[in-house]
């Protein structure tokens, strides 16, 4: 039985720390659509599998310079000028028209220092009344950034040519967000978070090389900034990203977020088990859509009995497109089954 004395956040740190938690704590991602298509089942979800990790809102005292809906069918114009184009409701679109098409267009990327504007007594305030992990409103994503700002094809190829005005657009982006982690960090949040998707199916989108000399400096100054202010720090990166992991634990990065299901996960147990923490997930190309009860319940018990090493892992799965509600419950339900 679990200790009911026991906070969620006690039971995260714990779990970051390798101190044997009370329980395996959870974390349920979900998108709009969720909600939409089984509104039913997705609170009774919420209702019995709360989340031990929460989100502090960033309470702008300036207001966003946004235009559209993000998760509605049209455009959608974020707070850096990238516009988004979405095909249906209750999912994120593509930016399928870059912004700097050539680098005469760098005068067009508008950077959002209102994000800077962060109510920093309402934040710790909110610290302070709940019992849950709570991790910051901010996430920077130097490499999507430039993908939304520059284009996907546009971006590669200016990596693989050597570039000189990507760096420079790259050291402007950096700069923003090193100023808005620091003001997090500042703050009574658990923990901060970064992101960018590196992984394709079967291997990462540029060379190992490429990554580290030129987004692993960015990692680090992250990194640091955390640790630093006595934070936690948590990386999301979907596909495969086995490459690199060894030189994020080399960094210091507590938890990575990734695709299990794309990698080896007995190699991954193997090499990383007790290193680094797990902040899921469950494989939601196939599993979470198509599997049945029985493959999720074994899937669960894969993870488990590679990555646990006296915590080390957070019970995270997403409730996006396609995934069906039973799955996601037997998930958790399997899980709560690990004491």
């Amino acid at each position: 039985m679990f200790r009911q004395d026991i906070s969620p956040r006690k039971i995260v740190y714990d779990t970051l720390e390798f101190e044997g938690p009370d329980r395996i704590p959870r974390q349920l991602w979900w998108l709009p659509w969720a909600q939409q298509s089984y509104p039913t089942q997705f609170n009774e979800i919420r209702r019995r599998f709360p989340d031990d990790l929460i989100y502090a809102n960033g309470e702008l005292k300036e207001k966003l310079h946004t235009s559209g809906q993000p998760y509605a069918k049209g455009s959608y114009t974020d707070e850096w000028n990238c516009t988004f184009e979405t095909p249906v409701d209750g999912v994120l679109g593509e930016v399928r028209e870059p912004l700097i098409k050539t680098w005469a267009d760098v005068e067009k990327v508008r950077i959002p220092r209102e994000c800077l504007s962060i109510d920093i007594e309402r934040i710790n305030t909110f610290c302070r009344n709940t019992k849950e992990f709570v991790l910051a409103g901010c996430c920077p994503r130097p490499f999507e950034r430039l993908q939304f700002l520059r284009g996907s094809e546009n971006l590669l190829l200016d990596i693989a040519t050597s570039e000189t005005d990507l760096l420079k657009l790259r050291d402007i982006i950096h700069e923003f967000y090193i100023q808005e982690f620091d003001l997090w960090a500042r703050t009574e949040v658990d923990a901060l978070a970064f992101m960018d998707d590196w992984g394709m199916q079967h291997s990462l989108l540029i060379s190992p090389q490429s990554w580290r000399e030129l987004f692993k400096p960015l990692y680090r100054d992250y990194i640091s900034i955390a640790h630093s202010h006595g934070k936690k720090v948590f990386m999301h990166s979907d596909g495969y990203t086995l490459d690199i992991i060894e030189d994020l634990i080399e960094l210091g990065l507590d938890a990575i977020n990734t695709q299990l299901f794309c990698m080896d996960i007995e190699q991954l147990g193997q090499r990383y088990k007790g290193r680094i923490t797990f902040w899921g997930e469950l494989d939601r190309q196939q599993l979470l859509a198509t599997g049945s009860e029985e493959q999720i319940e074994q899937a669960v018990k894969l993870v488990h009995r590679n990555l646990y090493h006296n915590g080390g892992l957070i019970a995270q799965l997403e409730f996006g497109p396609g995934a069906r509600p039973e799955n996601i419950s037997k998930a958790f339900e399997t899980w709560n089954n690990f004491v």
